[in-house]
């Protein structure tokens, strides 16, 4: 786990006739930074951002797309938040078409029904044939 400190500046304000600056620290977290490219989680500010999560060893979509949302509910966890707490998610699929719903029965029985994020699905050319379907979602930490 790396953490790393930011410092962020706001402008001058005027109360009752002093001049000064208002410093907040803020923390930001890399968690899983084991792939040269990029890091599985990272958490600033309270918020969760994880990188896209694929899966391979399932042939269909439904079983892709529940492997893929169990490794979201694993890398929440190690974040210290839940599904209940997604704010966005980003869904990639490879063809639209023939596997939007077959996706969106598992998205939709997996999800937290009274914390539903909003949501953007789209088609596109993944980073493997295998894959089907990519996910991605940020998080509140609370």
């Amino acid at each position: 786990m790396i953490v790393s400190r930011s410092r962020i500046l706001f402008p001058i304000r005027n109360i009752n006739n002093y001049h000064h600056r208002d410093t907040i620290m803020t923390a930001t977290t890399r968690i899983g930074t084991d792939d040269p490219r990029m890091s599985k989680i990272v958490v600033h500010n309270k918020v969760v951002y994880i990188s896209g999560q694929t899966d391979a060893t399932a042939t269909d979509i439904t079983g892709q797309t529940q492997n893929v949302l169990a490794k979201v509910d694993d890398l929440l966890s190690q974040a210290g938040t839940s599904k209940s707490n997604i704010l966005t998610a980003s869904i990639w699929l490879k063809d639209i078409n023939s596997d939007f719903q077959g996706m969106n029965g598992v998205w939709n029985a997996w999800l937290d029904p009274e914390n539903k994020p909003v949501r953007a699905t789209v088609e596109a050319s993944l980073a493997r044939p295998q894959l089907l379907v990519e996910v991605q979602v940020t998080a509140a930490t609370e």
